[in-house]
């Protein structure tokens, strides 16, 4: 569960992170880093790809900044897992409103 959201800030389960994050069913991944910075491509998800999971939130940012490939969301649905984008903000309601064994999100804290 996610406890709340602000701008450079996450808690979860009553842990606070400063830095981007991962939210797999089973652990959550600290200091999530992209290749480019801004923008999120495929390899950037590998640690999501055999986790069994159906849906994938992705945070872009309290103000949407990082942005999808088209690529990177056709080859997740490909791969049978439903993309949601939405600010980070927004994603947090998102993912506090499914099931979490079978969901995952990835949170861009800032812009």
């Amino acid at each position: 569960m996610i406890d709340s959201y602000r701008f450079g800030y996450i808690v979860i389960d009553g842990k606070g992170y400063s830095k981007d994050v991962i939210v797999l069913p089973e652990r959550i991944i600290t200091n999530w880093w992209r290749s480019e910075g801004h923008r999120l491509k495929l390899e950037d998800l590998k640690e999501i790809y055999d986790t069994g999971i159906d849906t994938l939130i992705i945070g872009t940012g309290a103000f949407g900044m990082m942005k999808v490939d088209d690529e990177t969301k056709s080859e997740l649905e490909r791969k049978g897992i439903k993309v949601i984008i939405a600010c980070s903000k927004d994603a947090v309601d998102i993912y506090n409103d499914l099931p979490k064994e079978k969901t995952a999100a990835c949170f861009h804290l800032t812009c």
